[in-house]
């Protein structure tokens, strides 16, 4: 192991430990805020939705892709990629944040198991989307400090959980965006 590779990758923990609580907090945090609450007059921003899922799709594909680059030898590739689905990953996130301060929560209406599945998948897909920003920072740093065994390791880990969060985004759309209003 080249301790200067790894001792660069640890300048980054701190970054990593602060965005991984201050993320998920700050999203939590701003779902709860309503805009008009504060005597905001804004549009309700109701048509986000259709484009974050599909950002989540693209996500999901942008993600396979890198993957495949990586595999074929393609580094450079596999970088942009991976920097370009963290870039859309961000993009959601402030969509998603910017929709829920301007629009009510749509209630999921269906009936029966679809109702179960669909909290199923949701209440998997909110948990993970919370425990992968940790494990997509560790492994982009350690890809860009050039620690490529380590890299590969977490990204192993990595890549099922970020794509999982990916695509059970449009999952969840798909299943909630009849009871849009």
């Amino acid at each position: 192991m080249n301790t200067e590779n790894l001792q660069e990758e640890k300048k980054y923990n701190k970054w990593i430990v602060a965005l991984s609580i201050i993320i998920p907090v700050a999203v939590a945090i701003l779902f709860g805020v309503k805009l008009k609450d504060y005597g905001i007059d804004v549009e309700p921003l109701t048509f986000l939705p259709p484009i974050y899922a599909a950002i989540n799709g693209i996500t999901a594909i942008v993600l396979v892709l890198a993957v495949s680059a990586i595999k074929k030898g393609k580094r450079k590739q596999h970088e942009n990629l991976i920097k370009f689905a963290i870039t859309l990953s961000v993009l959601f996130l402030v969509m998603y944040v910017a929709y829920h301060m301007t629009s009510d929560s749509t209630k999921y209406g269906g009936e029966g198991v679809l109702r179960y599945i669909y909290f199923f998948i949701l209440i998997t897909h909110i948990l993970l989307s919370i425990v992968v920003i940790p494990f997509v920072l560790i492994t982009y740093v350690r890809g860009i400090t050039n620690n490529i065994e380590r890299h590969k390791k977490i990204a192993k880990i990595t890549f099922p959980l970020w794509l999982y969060v990916a695509v059970t985004g449009v999952i969840v759309y798909i299943m909630i965006s009849p009871y849009y209003v």
